[in-house]
């Protein structure tokens, strides 16, 4: 009985010590990311170009 009771305060405290890690992370601004989004619409999608190729292959 006492095992249980030791593995359940130590998987708490394992827990406990993920959240705090993941808060930090957050408020440490590891999560922000300012350049992808504003360069994001110059990348081409996959799926336009391979369109954009079967169109270009038809018309000529």
């Amino acid at each position: 009985m006492s095992v249980i009771v030791v593995l359940i305060l130590f998987s708490i405290m394992v827990a406990g010590g993920f959240l705090a890690a993941f808060i930090w992370a957050v408020k440490s601004g590891q999560y922000d990311d300012k350049y992808t989004p504003s360069v994001r619409m110059l990348f081409d999608d996959k799926e336009q170009t391979i369109l954009n190729e079967k169109t270009n292959k038809t018309n000529s």
